[in-house]
């Protein structure tokens, strides 16, 4: 964890809070994506859609035609950092791979997590971040650009957040301790109550950033707390421990000594 999050992360307990840039607007959006047209670069929408379109045709669902290719977050608003990744989502209807739409999101979510783990692409620095998506489902975004048909859907407004430094930081502070204290359950052996728990603790992360985005849009303090869990790799810990443990579970572990002769 860098310097900058263990500050933050100690600054609720010293009764300070604190005003994260990063978790601003900018004056403009980010021109290594955006040309002065408010277009995305020629360049950059060609490699995108050979992203998109070599992720779908590796899942074998030729006969599911693709709706819309698209590109929505941070990066396409004003609200982008550093931190921010190009969020690229593949449109379809769900019911035409399969009628029971949640089977689906659910395969989509872990297949995109599989890619996501597997490739690190990149493009001006930002990593690219797949996700399929049902053409019914709500998309909260205030940006959003079909890189398919190389156009604002949804063209973003800059505006001044009124931003809750002090709720998103005890939000996060707060997620992250219970993080902390399932890496030391996991550190005591206790590996099947520790994958009860991550399971239990990533769904109640993804519901929170979702009533978030839907109540309060994307400076809500859920969505803020959220990306603060991401950007200092508390998710990637809450991951990697769902994992550790299930394999510590299904273990058996080398007898430490053999009998003698």
């Amino acid at each position: 964890m860098s310097n900058q999050w263990k500050v933050f992360k100690k600054a609720i307990l010293e009764g300070r809070v604190l005003s994260l840039p990063s978790l601003g607007v900018q004056n403009d959006l980010n021109r290594e994506i955006w040309n002065d047209k408010d277009e995305l670069r020629p360049e950059l929408r060609e490699k995108l859609l050979e992203i998109a379109r070599d992720f779908w045709k590796n899942q074998d669902q030729g006969l599911v035609k693709i709706k819309d290719i698209i590109f929505t977050g941070s990066l396409a608003n004003y609200n982008w950092s550093k931190f921010s990744d190009i969020d690229l989502h593949i449109v379809i209807d769900y019911t035409a791979v399969n009628q029971d739409a949640e089977l689906v999101r659910k395969y989509f979510n872990s297949v995109k997590a599989t890619w996501n783990r597997d490739h690190d692409i990149r493009i001006k620095d930002y990593e690219v971040e797949i996700y399929v998506q049902d053409y019914l489902e709500p998309h909260i975004s205030t940006g959003i650009y079909s890189v398919q048909n190389g156009e604002w859907i949804q063209k973003p407004n800059k505006f001044a957040p009124e931003i809750d430094y002090k709720c998103v930081t005890i939000k996060a502070n707060c997620l992250m301790d219970e993080i902390d204290d399932l890496q030391k359950d996991f550190d005591d052996d206790q590996y099947k109550e520790v994958h009860e728990k991550t399971i239990s603790l990533k769904e109640k992360i993804r519901n929170m950033r979702k009533c978030g985005l839907e109540e309060g849009g994307a400076f809500s303090v859920e969505n803020l707390a959220f990306k603060v869990l991401r950007r200092n790799e508390y998710l990637k810990k809450l991951n990697d421990l769902k994992l550790m443990s299930y394999d510590k579970m299904q273990s058996i572990e080398e007898e430490s000594a053999r009998l003698e002769d």
